[in-house]
């Protein structure tokens, strides 16, 4: 019936899916027939039902089956090396099970029964041969015992079929002669959706044979077609120490009896044999589409991914998202439907959007990679949604972790060398980073982790792979994932008077390589609060219909899918435009002015590249344009310049009113007064060689280079700066102790001696440090 099956059915175009398959094995090389269980199903139910029920059983058949029509339509291909040679083995895969258990659902009532499981992929061996029929050869006679079937386990002839031999222990195996399939292990785990509440996610072994093999990778979310059996689970019971022997002792033992065959399992003793549930699986399906959010690095390395991508919509959505390009302000709906049931927080959201989308990934001549991923940092007080923003990405992304700082180690994050239960080698098991490659990795609480930990995700954070060399395994594992971290200040509550490196706990070097920092302050304003009030009460009462974005989750999905894959290029106005933004960056750093976040480098001229790369694939753009490399440095400067500091309060003479406004300046210009004054003074002492400047010299040259500056155009704005410049001084002198004052009388003569306590010399103190030392 079901060789009938394969010979008569016709789907809806009248044409016969299977006999096209059989016809086209021999040319692709392949040995394997997919069937859809739902044709089977609508052509024989009975059968269907029977084939659902008995596969294990009737599996055998099923191929006899298939092989009969082979021998009908290829028969050349029926045999290995023409005419004469074995007959080859053919396989069959199947897809389509209308129900997909979960992991947590297979229990011996569907031992031996046709069913589709689904759940993640945390684990694959590498692709061994497995003996399916052996060809052995008697060491006594030399005679040649063919085709002996192994069922999971190595089974040698029970007897020699010589009578004359009898010989039951002494064989060779004929590796030339017997039949190989290729094989692989993996590991499954159950899907984070569907682990009950307190529980643990389960792990089932999967067996893949010929060419379903090396179909899945660490981190894939499949559906597996297949059957349950039921194996030994020896090494649970004697550890890792699984070995079989024979004796070496020939002939009559101690007790008058014959050893013979294979005794079993040394280590194994009295103790009560216990199995365990594998899964032979037929078919590999990966439930993610293969497209650009889920798979970019994999698309980029063919020859037109673009035109792939654009396969993947239909046409009313690919006329959706012309007419979404076309929109002016698509930058900023785009950005709202990031997260909508948070209020506000529009420039995290913007950064989220372009992590989202990334950059473009280069490779130099030396094939040395350039990544595009870009790295957020969100850094804030408690309770202002930072880990609903993580929650959001994990959920959005299709392939996106989330983990937390506390509970992730060094290995748990990168990856890690196991030692398999059954053969004792040594396995790498991916990590987090290595789950998340071609997606995105939440790491919520990045602060608590430990200092040890956070180097571990160095590599992993700029060269993009993960490097281990332990155990006798020498490996580079890709890492391609963008890493969106959530962290506290270290005092609970951001602190304004201290600069973003001294309220957070990070090296360095980890927070040179993220691309964007942003600082979220809980502040109380009337008006502010209100609003967001009124924005958790609506989504509380009226639930998604009390959020209205401006595009729903479908849209915003099938838009980053399509604007992912494009490619746009530098035009030469944005070249130049980030080249002059970078110098201005790196110049206001070095001067000291409001340096409070981390030194500019190279990575935030790389940074800028990226959020340019992604602003214009935001918009659709073939060239990265001017516009899109100036929101891309305002992005950075909000992102990595100094949050305010308060105010400087300058004291003024005695003699002023006290009715009169107090003069303040800003903690800026105050440090910019304060660095120019020290360089002149520095200046001075190398040209003269005396030490120090007297404070009516430094007062001149202050208003001198304001007169140059055109500032100074009025008496009342002289009067201002000179005011401003005598109550900086006064400041530096009596609260900061960076200048002492010096009465020098060696240098006036008897009539300027009286008045030296008016102007005194001021020097710059010996233990004075500068910021940048």
């Amino acid at each position: 019936m079901f060789e009938a099956f394969l010979s008569d059915f016709q789907d809806q175009d009248g044409s016969n899916p299977y006999l096209e398959q059989i016809k086209v094995l021999s040319s692709h090389q392949k040995t394997t027939v997919y069937v859809d269980y739902v044709h089977l199903l609508s052509f024989n139910e009975t059968l269907a039902q029977a084939i659902s029920e008995q596969y294990f059983r009737m599996e055998p058949y099923l191929r006899k089956a298939l092989q009969t029509l082979i021998r009908q339509y290829d028969s050349d291909y029926l045999f290995e090396h023409g005419s004469q040679g074995e007959e080859r083995e053919f396989w069959l895969g199947w897809y389509g099970i209308p129900v997909v258990k979960k992991l947590r659902e297979i229990k011996m009532q569907q031992h031996g029964q046709l069913l589709t499981l689904s759940g993640t992929v945390t684990r694959t061996s590498e692709v061994r041969p497995e003996l399916l029929f052996g060809t052995f050869m008697c060491n006594e006679c030399n005679a040649v015992i063919k085709d002996v079937p192994q069922e999971f386990k190595y089974q040698e002839p029970t007897i020699c079929p010589v009578q004359e031999c009898g010989n039951r222990t002494s064989f060779t195996l004929i590796t030339e002669q017997s039949r190989f399939a290729d094989w692989q292990k993996v590991r499954v785990q159950e899907n984070a959706n569907e682990v009950p509440s307190g529980a643990m996610p389960r792990t089932m072994d999967i067996i893949l044979r010929n060419e379903v093999v090396e179909r899945a990778k660490a981190g894939d979310r499949v559906k597996i077609t297949g059957v349950p059996i039921v194996v030994p689970d020896v090494a649970q019971l004697i550890g890792n120490k699984v070995e079989a022997r024979r004796e070496a002792q020939q002939g009559r033992g101690k007790e008058g009896f014959t050893q013979q065959g294979v005794t079993g399992l040394k280590a194994l003793g009295v103790r009560d044999l216990t199995y365990k549930l594998v899964f032979l699986g037929t078919h590999v399906q990966n439930t993610q589409l293969k497209n650009a959010l889920s798979a970019l690095h994999d698309l980029t390395e063919e020859e037109d991914p673009m035109e792939q991508i654009i396969q993947q919509f239909s046409e009313e959505q690919l006329l959706e998202i012309q007419e979404m390009k076309t929109d002016r302000r698509i930058y900023q709906k785009l950005a709202q439907s990031v997260c909508p049931h948070i209020y506000g927080h529009e420039d995290i959201k913007k950064g989220i959007l372009l992590q989202m989308l990334g950059g473009l990934h280069k490779e130099t001549k030396e094939g040395i990679r350039l990544r595009g991923d870009i790295n957020v940092c969100v850094v804030g007080d408690p309770s202002t949604a930072k880990s609903q923003f993580l929650k959001f990405v994990t959920g959005f992304m299709p392939r996106a972790i989330y983990t937390s700082g506390k509970a992730s180690s060094a290995a748990g994050l990168t990856a890690t060398v196991v030692k398999d239960e059954e053969t004792g080698e040594f396995t790498i098991e991916a990590g987090a980073l290595m789950l998340a490659d071609n997606g995105i990795c939440c790491i919520d609480e990045f602060d608590k982790m430990d200092i040890a930990d956070q180097v571990a995700i160095h590599e992993a954070m700029e060269q993009q792979t993960i490097s281990i060399t332990k155990a006798g395994i020498q490996a580079t594992l890709n890492a391609r994932t963008s890493i969106l971290a959530a962290a506290n200040p270290i005092h609970g509550r951001y602190d304004k008077k201290l600069s973003l490196k001294q309220n957070i706990a990070m090296s360095p070097p980890i927070m040179s390589r993220f691309d964007l920092f942003f600082v979220i302050l809980d502040e109380a304003h009337e008006q502010t609060d209100l609003m967001i009030a009124q924005h958790i009460i609506n989504f509380h009462r009226f639930k998604e219909e009390g959020v209205q974005p401006e595009y729903n989750v479908q849209q915003l999905h099938n838009y980053l899918t399509y604007a992912r894959g494009l490619k746009p290029r530098f035009t030469e106005e944005a070249r130049e435009y980030l080249v002059t933004q970078y110098r201005n960056l790196r110049q206001q750093d070095a001067t000291g002015v409001g340096r409070s976040s981390y030194r500019i480098t190279v990575r935030q001229l790389e940074s800028m590249v990226r959020l340019s790369e992604a602003l214009a694939k935001v918009n659709g753009d073939e060239e990265v344009l001017v516009k899109h490399a100036a929101e891309a440095a305002h992005l950075l400067k909000t992102s990595i310049v100094h949050v305010e500091q308060d105010a400087v309060e300058l004291e003024e003479e005695k003699e002023v009113q006290e009715d009169k406004p107090k003069l303040v300046l800003s903690a800026e210009d105050f440090q910019r007064i304060r660095h120019s004054v020290i360089l002149q003074i520095k200046r001075s002492e190398r040209e003269k060689g005396v030490a120090g400047l007297t404070r009516s010299e430094i007062m001149n040259w202050y208003l001198e280079a304001k007169e140059e500056q055109n500032e100074i155009e009025t008496e009342e704005q002289m009067n201002h700066h000179r005011k401003l410049i005598k109550s900086v001084l006064g400041l530096m002198v009596k609260k900061e102790n960076t200048l002492l004052e010096m009465q020098d009388v060696t240098r006036l003569n008897e009539e300027e001696q009286e008045t030296v306590v008016e102007d005194p010399v001021l020097v710059i103190n010996p233990n004075y440090v500068a910021d940048d030392e």
